[in-house]
């Protein structure tokens, strides 16, 4: 009887029981094209995540900071690409693109969960490599393994409380007719304006909230990494060409990640297209770069996958 009253309640809240997601393309040629392209990407995706974080974990010489941090960021990339890539693949072809109510929500919040997340991760891992650069000296005393996981957890509870901030409000909205979503997953920006009610506040809380985030950790990224370039500069030649490859990769990955968030949320004016691709872009293609540009511009990485690799290879010799 209570479940009974509480579905009713819920069934006088809101008349919608699933969203249609438009998807990339209305062309059946290019949604199997990009079925078989997002297929292959999101498996690389999933490999190469998986292995920079079980060579992390096998590899002793890997047991430091920024490695751990590092692991930390190839779990969030392979779960933000996940909580929308799958269903976008199987939409691409089926001709009944729908998504329930309860799972454009879930959509949302992971959305924000991880990317809020990833933004205070790369915001740690920049204080890593600043102290790292900077204080040699005092490295292991500032960066311990409990301050190391000390940042991951405010990475996450970063992500906790900006997801929550917006989806206490949202899920509060009454939607009571249009359910047609113009993109591959539930935006919130464009889920909120099909709510039966004005939601102008609401637009800009979440303009505000994910771009004041947004612009705040790539501000004081493009600060810190400013910092260490120039104590970098003062070094001597082999010690600056190690950190200037790991700034590198740091540098490359922020810009990905950051460059189509801001402008997105910063510059919520632009054309449907626009933000499509930009979507795609920062929640399948950074995922993919990332396990790439660290990988590949890594020495240690590089060595401790030939190492495992080897022991693998000589262990199944003996058999």
């Amino acid at each position: 009887m209570m479940t009974t009253g509480k579905q009713m309640e819920r069934h006088n809240h809101t008349s919608v029981s699933e969203f249609i997601l438009l998807g990339l393309t209305e062309s059946r040629d290019l949604q199997i094209l990009f079925f078989i392209f997002f297929s292959i990407v999101y498996i690389a995706i999933v490999l190469g995540n998986l292995t920079i974080i079980f060579v992390v974990k096998l590899d002793p010489q890997l047991h430091s900071p920024m490695y751990f941090l590092l692991a930390n960021l190839s779990f969030i990339d392979m779960s933000l690409a996940s909580f929308a890539t799958p269903k976008m693949i199987c939409n691409l072809i089926s001709d009944y693109k729908a998504i329930s109510y309860d799972g454009c929500m879930t959509q949302m919040f992971f959305l924000h969960l991880l990317g809020g997340s990833e933004m205070m991760l790369l915001v740690a891992m920049a204080i890593d490599r600043y102290v790292a650069i900077c204080k040699p000296l005092h490295y292991k005393s500032i960066i311990s393994h409990r301050v190391c996981i000390g940042l991951a957890i405010l990475s996450w509870t970063t992500g906790f409380v900006h997801t929550m901030s917006q989806m206490v409000f949202t899920v509060t909205l009454p939607f009571c007719g249009p359910n047609v979503v113009d993109s591959f997953f539930c935006d919130l920006p464009r889920v909120i304006k099909l709510a039966c009610t004005d939601t102008y506040i609401l637009e800009l809380l979440v303009i505000a909230d994910s771009g004041v985030l947004s612009l705040f950790c790539f501000i004081f990224l493009l600060i810190s990494y400013s910092i260490i370039l120039i104590n970098v500069q003062h070094r001597s030649s082999s010690g600056s060409s190690k950190a200037l490859s790991t700034l590198s990769a740091h540098i490359t990955v922020v810009v990905l990640f950051f460059g189509p968030c801001i402008f997105i949320y910063v510059w919520p004016f632009s054309s449907i297209s626009i933000d499509k691709i930009l979507s795609v872009f920062y929640t399948i293609f950074t995922p993919l770069l990332n396990p790439i540009i660290y990988t590949f511009r890594n020495k240690d990485m590089k060595k401790a996958m030939k190492k495992i690799k080897g022991k693998h290879g000589s262990s199944r010799s003996t058999f």
